[in-house]
């Protein structure tokens, strides 16, 4: 019977990250094709094809043809278990990816193989960086005409901080791609346009082989020899432990809605990715064998489905063994909760699951007793860290338009908030309620959701605003003096902390130059 240890060893969490359109969710679907958890990919694009992809199950979504959240997929492959969370791209949701980063042990970052490293792409590598999640790269739509294999390398390197290695290398781009060598494999890889079927395989004992020459015609194998022994004198060998410390990034080339080029980087993937890490706790490092079952919530969704108005926490598992119908510690509560229906998740299809070991997500139906970053244990005291809200970036006042829903807008409100898809502040002032989001999208999201689950509508007042930030103070009468002065400005967080609305640069420099015994904080984690 396999032991914990055993479970553990065989777990593979991760995070599929990239800017929009790069093909993040396509990638998605192709492994899940190969997991044999879906047999027919959806065609994310296209609207003539009415199946959309398994993980895009909301309805903004799938007429967007967006990733609004993250959604979790576990599945089998051979002999590991291997969970994919697929976040948003589009940097109106990072929130989301942020946090979601906080609960994979990987990521996989997803590159145009024609616009290279874009805005978003940086700012989730620096997350990876600032928790040394190792990174695989896979540089995506080589049948379509592209940038030059070598400067995206480099472009990686520079944009990136972080040192590249190729395991597999294309033998031209575009409308001449004719496949991928793998390198870690040592075979080639023949490419025939198919978003089902999966390409032949050659496989190769060494490069003088005349198979390439057959397969791919005489100057492309010749280009492709001289190429690789370009890479062999440019960078050093692969070195699994420099990947596991996130040194070095390995780098796959292929096309995701091809299904090409994707096998290579699976089958690479479950060798050399971490099995589950360490979770630092503020009171000691907590280890995926550790007897004694631990979690925290990194996610909370409301309305998975419609006809329930329920929500779902997210639970990542960080200890020991969880058991369906054990009694576990509510660490925020102090309460004791069973939970008889966990589920595990195929996107939006669920099912109940009986125990799940670290690295695995669980579904835990809620009725209002999760926040984001709440800790589930088996009874020790314990607290994560590093679940951070930013401070928004954009602000409306919301106004219930229609005064007969106003039970249906507040609850709305107050279980999107849970979500963390925005931020709720209540001015102090004047006691109007302020959204604040770091992206327009969020309005419109927040707006479509509050009609089409909760029957509510409202409508966005214009709000000029700079920055919120949290403000504490160890000296009370400076706290007092700075209310008094700017009672106008002062809201409350949902956890009834006071928040100083400052609505320009200058207010806020001024402010804190005026009363230098108050803390301004930009992230609720303080």
């Amino acid at each position: 019977m396999a032991t914990i240890n055993d479970e553990i060893a065989r777990r593979r969490t991760f995070a599929i990250i990239s800017h929009p359109d790069a093909g993040k969710t396509t990638l998605t679907e192709k492994l899940l094709l190969y997991g044999g958890a879906i047999h027919v990919a959806g065609a994310v694009k296209s609207n003539k094809i009415k199946k959309t992809a398994t993980s895009d199950w909301m309805e903004i979504e799938k007429q967007r043809g967006i990733s609004v959240a993250t959604s979790v997929m576990g599945f089998d492959y051979g002999d590991y278990k291997i969970n994919i969370l697929d976040t948003p791209g589009h940097q109106d949701f990072a929130e989301d990816t942020y946090r979601t980063l906080t609960a994979v042990d990987s990521v996989i970052i997803v590159v145009d193989v024609a616009k290279g490293v874009e805005q978003q792409t940086r700012k989730l590598m620096e997350v990876c960086r600032m928790r040394n999640t190792p990174v695989i790269i896979f540089v995506n739509k080589l049948d379509r005409e592209g940038r030059d294999p070598f400067d995206i390398l480099d472009e990686l390197e520079a944009e990136l901080h972080i040192g590249v290695r190729p395991l597999s290398w294309p033998i031209n781009i575009g409308a001449k791609f004719k496949g991928v060598y793998n390198i870690y494999e040592h075979s080639l890889d023949l490419f025939t346009p198919d978003k089902q079927k999966v390409t032949e395989r050659v496989e190769i004992d060494d490069l003088s082989d005349e198979r390439i020459d057959a397969a791919v015609g005489q100057a492309d194998a010749d280009k492709l020899r001289e190429d690789l022994e370009l890479i062999e004198g440019v960078y050093p060998e692969f070195d699994v432990q420099a990947y596991l410390d996130a040194r070095v990034a390995p780098v796959f080339f292929g096309s995701a809605l091809n299904t090409f080029g994707v096998k290579e980087l699976l089958d690479c993937f479950v060798k050399i990715a971490p099995s589950p890490r360490p979770v630092e706790a503020l009171e000691h490092t907590v280890r995926p064998d550790d007897p004694s079952f631990s979690g925290f919530v990194f996610k909370i969704h409301a309305n998975m489905d419609p006809n329930h108005r329920s929500c779902i926490a997210f639970v990542k598992i960080c200890s020991g063994r969880f058991e369906r119908n054990a009694p576990y510690r509510h660490v925020r509560l102090g309460k004791t909760l069973k939970f008889s229906a966990p589920t595990a998740f195929m996107a939006q299809k669920k099912s109940i699951v009986d125990e799940a070991y670290p690295g695995d997500i669980v579904g835990i139906p809620d009725t209002g007793n999760f926040k984001i970053g709440d800790t589930v244990t088996g009874g020790e005291e314990l607290h994560f860290r590093g679940l951070p809200s930013f401070s928004p970036e954009m602000f409306k006042y919301i106004e219930n338009t229609d005064p007969m829903k106003s039970k249906q807008l507040d609850k709305g409100i107050q279980q999107l908030m849970d979500e963390g898809v925005a931020q709720l502040f209540v001015n102090q002032f004047n006691g109007r309620k302020i959204i604040g989001t770091v992206g327009q999208l969020q309005f419109e999201v927040i707006q479509y959701r509050l009609e089409h689950e909760y029957g509510a509508s409202c409508r966005w007042e214009p709000l000029s605003l700079y920055k919120a930030c949290w403000i504490e103070s160890d000296d009370a009468e400076a706290m007092a003096a700075f209310k008094r002065r700017k009672h106008q400005f002062l809201a409350l967080d949902r956890e009834g902390r006071d928040v100083f609305l400052a609505d320009s640069a200058y207010v806020l420099q001024m402010a804190r130059t005026d009363f230098p015994d108050i803390r301004f904080h930009f992230s609720s984690e303080y």
